[in-house]
């Protein structure tokens, strides 16, 4: 049986399957999430379905979603809300995201994920990506470092990077976790993934149970994973995350979701024992070297 929980940085222990919220924003995560009383009702009840970690960021909306988990849960009682910072977004399309590492934008970024939920410290606060260039990552990290210094971040966060960028952030300051995609399908952030791991840190996959949208034809992904599924009588998401699981227990996946029967599916994942067989079938599904399937 795996561990049930994790500590993140030295005081924030919490259940290895969060809840990522990013889905709670309307359309192409732009605009506010368009049942405002269901996404109310969704978020009261994490915790009564053993939820006690939850990942935003500003771009979700934007902001929309961090007002949302504020109105629905402040003071946040037994909750650890981690944020992130660096991404912009100027429209409904896609292409009007883009990125700031200008430190005086990340520095004010923070300070506004935290008015919006209502928070004197950030729990867990994460660069949300390793792409701008508009300043050197190293100052991007310094922002951080200095923020946490001040005590509006608790814990220093990376998402989105490289795992040679994730060593250049560690010689600037302690790094708690790490966020990037991982999954049956599709190891893109396999290598930063080890990296945090070894040094001890929390690792966080997103999009842990999507599959299909991970990679262009998951076919024989599920041809492996769907008869394990049978056989332990669970879906195969729920496999998905059970296999994450048992990689490591420094590993905290983030499903997302807007119903409140998939949450509770999600977290039963929690209580799933998997073979070495097993986990080694699917480990070997995808080149980790790669990050894209074998076949």
């Amino acid at each position: 049986m795996t561990s049930k929980t994790l500590t993140i940085g030295s005081s924030h222990t919490v259940t290895r399957i969060g809840f990522g919220a990013m889905q709670l924003t309307g359309e192409q995560v732009w605009g506010p999430y368009p049942d405002h009383a269901g996404g109310l009702a969704l978020l009261r009840a994490l915790r009564e379905e053993g939820v006690d970690f939850i990942d935003t960021a500003d771009v979700y909306g934007p902001h929309h979603n961090e007002s949302l988990i504020r109105e629905a849960l402040h003071p946040y009682p037994g909750l650890t809300i981690a944020s992130k910072g660096g991404f912009v977004r100027g429209g409904f399309d896609y292409d009007t995201l883009g990125w700031v590492g200008n430190p005086i934008y990340l520095r004010q970024s923070a300070v506004m994920s935290a008015s919006r939920l209502g928070l004197d410290s950030l729990p867990l606060y994460y660069l949300h990506n390793g792409y701008a260039t508009d300043a050197p990552f190293e100052d991007q990290v310094g922002a951080l470092r200095d923020l946490r210094d001040e005590g509006l971040i608790q814990n220093i966060g990376l998402s989105n990077v490289t795992a040679e960028q994730y060593a250049i952030a560690r010689e600037i300051a302690p790094i708690a976790a790490t966020t990037a995609m991982y999954n049956a399908a599709n190891r893109t952030g396999g290598a930063l993934m080890r990296a945090t791991l070894a040094d001890g840190g929390v690792f966080s996959p997103w999009w842990p149970m999507s599959l299909r949208k991970s990679i262009d034809d998951a076919t024989p992904i599920y041809a492996v994973l769907d008869p394990i599924a049978a056989e332990h009588g669970i879906t195969t998401g729920q496999l998905a995350l059970a296999w994450l699981l048992h990689l490591d227990e420094r590993i905290l996946p983030i499903p997302g979701t807007t119903s409140r029967a998939h949450l509770r599916e999600n977290m039963a994942a929690l209580d799933v024992v998997l073979g070495e067989d097993e986990v080694a079938a699917i480990s070997a599904l995808v080149s980790e070297a790669a990050g894209g399937a074998t076949h």
